[in-house]
């Protein structure tokens, strides 16, 4: 008997409830600030990607204002037909000039960003070679793919070369990896990963989701970070919604990279053009950041203050290095009621178990900002502190 949409829905649903995996998201009832009001408690953020504070910033605000009062709500149409405003030209113009590259191109989000940059670039007889921990949207843009495709282990460039050793093709070999991995904070070694992708000819491809505005100067980027801009052998791609403030994604590299993208990138080709005034929160963002350059050094004071705060209360922030703090608990359990238990000393901060990551290491997953104050920070850690000996974790 065919099943009922009905009975469908609610025996995912059932599964999900039953493995303690079902999501019900807190509701936000003000602006995503370091300081904001969740579910109708006053609440330390430290849940939200926000890193430089441009979520509710008022000159991206302003800027947002004034391209909305001159260009519209929206731009009316796919790019590829009458959707192409000259605000969203001057934009990838500005964006190619702050990533040192050739070329760059917007798209509506990271997640479309892989789906149309990957979907467009590999072809059947190519190799590409993935990081074991790549974030989602890549490995679903590979699935689109016909590219022979490898793992290899986690950061481990040895491992890239054994696999770039065993798999000769005459097409494009891509080496794939997240700049900074979302769920443990850690960095790519990009310039051994480089190394060995150019020893082998092979084209290296970042996702730099969590790098961009946060690592290199003035946040060029993790690939900036090691020191590989104006290279023709890089990809950058990532998200505009995180350090930037408001939504899209972005790839940049090779002067040609754009002008292929706009001809086959399906994302691009099928979806209406980036409304107006998030087109002038973005430009106002990479103005900013590059204006202030406070921004970036209270975001790393807090981060080393934060980490260094956890460390000596016991817990394990898993060799984190980057603003991306995530404190073990390892069952799930643990964590989701670590984190029930921190909201109800007003600090919002969301557990994460599998799938999202691997059994056994379920975690809390923090993300200090510019925007926290000491003393936000300080209620966060004394909120900790309690849990944690509540809980068993520390204090012992």
């Amino acid at each position: 008997m065919t099943i009922s949409l009905s009975e469908r829905l609610s025996a995912e649903l059932s599964g999900l409830r039953d493995s303690g995996l079902l999501i019900k998201p807190r509701v936000l009832d003000r602006a995503n600030r370091a300081r904001t009001r969740v579910d109708g408690r006053e609440v330390v953020n430290l849940a939200s990607n926000n890193y430089l504070g441009f979520a509710d910033h008022p000159r991206l605000k302003e800027k947002a204002a004034a391209y909305l009062r001159e260009w519209g709500v929206g731009a009316g149409a796919v790019r590829t037909i009458a959707g192409t405003l000259r605000i969203h030209e001057e934009l990838e113009q500005q964006l190619a000039a702050f990533k040192h590259t050739g070329s760059a191109l917007v798209l509506h989000s990271g997640f479309t960003t892989n789906q149309g940059v990957l979907g467009t670039l590999l072809k059947e007889g190519d190799l590409v070679i993935s990081d074991a921990l790549n974030h989602a949207s890549i490995i679903d843009g590979l699935r689109l793919t016909k590219a022979t495709k490898k793992v290899y282990q986690h950061a481990d460039a040895d491992d890239l070369e054994r696999l770039l050793q065993e798999n000769e093709t005459d097409g494009l070999k891509l080496v794939v990896t997240d700049g900074v991995f979302s769920m443990d904070g850690d960095l790519a070694p990009l310039d051994k990963l480089i190394a060995v992708a150019r020893k082998y000819g092979a084209v290296t491809y970042v996702d730099d989701a969590h790098g961009s505005g946060v690592m290199g100067k003035d946040g060029r980027g993790t690939v900036h970070h090691f020191g590989f801009e104006n290279a023709d052998d890089v990809i950058q791609v990532g998200t505009l919604s995180k350090a930037w403030g408001g939504v899209g994604g972005y790839a940049a590299g090779h002067a040609d990279l754009r002008e292929l993208l706009i001809n086959r990138a399906r994302p691009y080709l099928f979806s209406t053009a980036q409304p107006p005034a998030v087109v002038g929160g973005l430009v106002a963002a990479i103005e900013e950041v590059q204006r202030d350059p406070t921004l970036m050094r209270r975001l790393w004071d807090n981060t080393h203050y934060f980490k260094a705060e956890l460390a000596g209360l016991g817990f394990d922030t898993m060799g984190s290095v980057t603003p991306i703090t995530p404190v073990l608990f390892g069952e799930p359990e643990a964590a989701f009621e670590a984190s029930r238990l921190l909201f109800e000393e007003g600090v919002f901060a969301v557990g994460l178990g599998f799938p999202t990551v691997p059994r056994g290491s379920a975690r809390i997953r923090n993300i200090v900002t510019a925007e926290h104050t000491r003393a936000d920070l300080d209620q966060a850690l004394s909120a900790y502190e309690k849990v944690g000996r509540k809980l068993k974790v520390v204090g012992i």
